[in-house]
Order: C-alpha cells, then structure tokens, then sequence
C-alpha cells in the first residue's frame, strides 16, 4: 500500500523513496531506472511488462510532465495489459484502489505494477 506522495517522495510500507519507484501487486519496490527523467519509452517500462501483470499504472510526477510514448502504450497494450496512466497523485490513488478492490475479493489478486516519476 502507499501511504503517501509529496513532490520529490513517496511513502510505501512505512520507508520513504525519493527516486522514481516500481511497485507491484506483491508489496515489492525498486528503483524505476529510465534513459531519460521526462519521456518514457518501451524500454523504460519492459521490466514491468516482464511482471506479466495485468494492469500497468504510471504516474507522470506531480505536473505530468513525464510523456508515454506511443511507442510504449503499443508495447503494453499489445501484451493485452489495462494502462492507466495519470499525474503520480492520483495515480498512486488509481494503483491502491486496484490493489485493495483486488484483495477484497477473495482469492483473486489483480496483477498490477505501479511506476511512480517523483517530481515534475
């Protein structure tokens, strides 16, 4: 669960992170390394795609500065992957409601991994 997101740092399981983080269905966090801080590529969302989850959630920072690429969305949708992509704040709020809707239904936790860009 995140518990929190401010500009520049996101709370997750009580530790602060203040460089842009992956995060997944099973509570898992690492760094989210891209080529580039403002646009994302293919390449920069493969480890999440390599998850096989079934929905991908990127937050662009706190201005949504941070563009998708076409070139990306086509790489997780041809995957047969939900992408939901939206400024950090709210969707760090699109990523905890999928988590917990999943877990309330028992026996069935939606595979989903959150990619948080910290700043602008």
């Amino acid at each position: 669960m995140i518990e929190e997101y401010k500009f520049g740092v996101i709370t997750i399981d009580g530790k602060n992170y203040d460089r842009d983080i992956q995060t997944d269905w099973n509570g898992e966090v690492s760094e989210w390394c891209k080529k580039d801080s403002h646009p994302i590529t293919a390449e920069d969302i493969r480890g999440a795609v390599d998850k096989n989850p079934e929905s991908i959630v990127i937050g662009t920072g706190q201005e949504g500065k941070a563009i998708v690429s076409e070139e990306a969305k086509i790489f997780i949708r041809e995957k047969g992957i939900e992408l939901l992509i939206d400024k950090t704040e709210e969707a760090v709020r699109t990523f905890n409601i999928k988590k917990e809707d999943s877990l309330e239904e028992e026996g069935k936790q939606e595979r989903v991994v959150g990619l948080f860009h910290l700043t602008s």
